[in-house]
């Protein structure tokens, strides 16, 4: 019997990108085509799928995983219809992690250099020298310790930074100063320079990012937020900004994506805005972990890609 794997993302060039590449990386037993050439729903055996409408997966009866196109589940999450006793499989390798402490150390790098007020200098031709303290000076704290969030820290630990960690449960990483749970919460908090998020986005996770976790930080902070829109208050963080207890934010993720071009992070002095690349996979890559990944499924081998039930992430 073929094994049907059905494909969808929210524009029909990436899928049909997307089949193809999946088309050619798997074995002559499967067989891919976009989630709209379906005519028989009980025949897909795995949906590869990127923000599926709602409801979407429930209409496939016989559904032995779902595969995000990606490391976070939470655009699955969201569905209310998701089928509860499906696996799903997240996208996650050594390709994500090198782009996510690409991404981390850069941002960290631009806002502690002030290369902000180094890009306005010379677009109005103006010599500005800035002198800022090295980076052993500066402490900087992630929130979340997964892959990405470790590599990050390891990272920017090497680039000299007092590194501070946490996450939900206690962590043991070289280099950096972990900390977990609510009542490591504070701690972890107080007087840090720079605050990452890579936290999953879960129940007890949204709106984290707020008024009164600015308020812990050192006056002056700054924000790096790579994980997901809905940890942050967005009506927190202007008045954090205007009033001096944050002094800069970079934003890849947004409660509403794309954007919307009148949102005021747009145009904000002291807000810089990526659109969601952080980790972003290109097809190659993708589809060569996701053939990987489906294979050792249906072979019935163990895969640290497949999401914990009840966890979120």
């Amino acid at each position: 019997m073929p094994i049907t794997c059905a494909v969808y993302l929210p524009k029909d060039d990436k899928t049909n990108g997307w089949v193809a590449k999946l088309k050619a990386a798997l074995p002559e037993a499967y067989t891919v085509l976009p989630m709209s050439d379906v005519t028989d729903p009980a025949s897909v055996d795995y949906a590869i799928v990127w923000m599926p409408p709602a409801g979407m997966l429930a209409g496939l009866p016989n559904l032995k995983a779902i595969v995000s196109i990606a490391a976070g589940i939470d655009h699955l999450l969201a569905d209310p219809q998701l089928p509860k006793d499906v696996p799903i499989i997240r996208t996650i390798g050594n390709d994500l992690t090198q782009r996510m402490r690409e991404f981390i150390a850069l941002h960290v790098l631009r806002m502690h250099r002030d290369q902000r007020r180094m890009d306005t200098a010379q677009i109005e031709s103006r010599w500005d020298p800035v002198t800022v303290p090295p980076a052993n000076y500066r402490k900087v704290g992630l929130m979340g310790l997964g892959n990405l969030g470790k590599a990050a820290a390891q990272t920017l630990a090497m680039l000299g930074y007092q590194v501070r960690g946490w996450s939900n449960s206690m962590k043991e990483i070289e280099g950096v100063t972990c900390y977990a749970g609510a009542e490591g919460f504070d701690a972890f908090l107080d007087g840090l320079d720079t605050l990452v998020c890579l936290l999953p986005l879960t129940e007890a996770t949204t709106g984290l990012l707020n008024a009164g976790t600015f308020a812990k930080l050192a006056p002056g902070a700054q924000l790096l937020n790579a994980a997901r829109g809905g940890h942050m208050v967005e009506d927190d963080l202007i008045p954090a900004l205007e009033s001096g207890q944050l002094s800069h934010a970079t934003l890849d993720v947004f409660a509403v994506e794309p954007l919307p071009a009148d949102h005021p992070f747009w145009r904000h002095p002291q807000i810089t805005v990526t659109p969601h690349i952080a980790s972003m996979i290109d097809q190659a890559t993708g589809v060569s972990i996701i053939a990987a990944n489906l294979q050792a499924f249906e072979a019935g081998e163990a895969l640290d890609a497949l999401c914990t039930p009840g966890k979120g992430y």
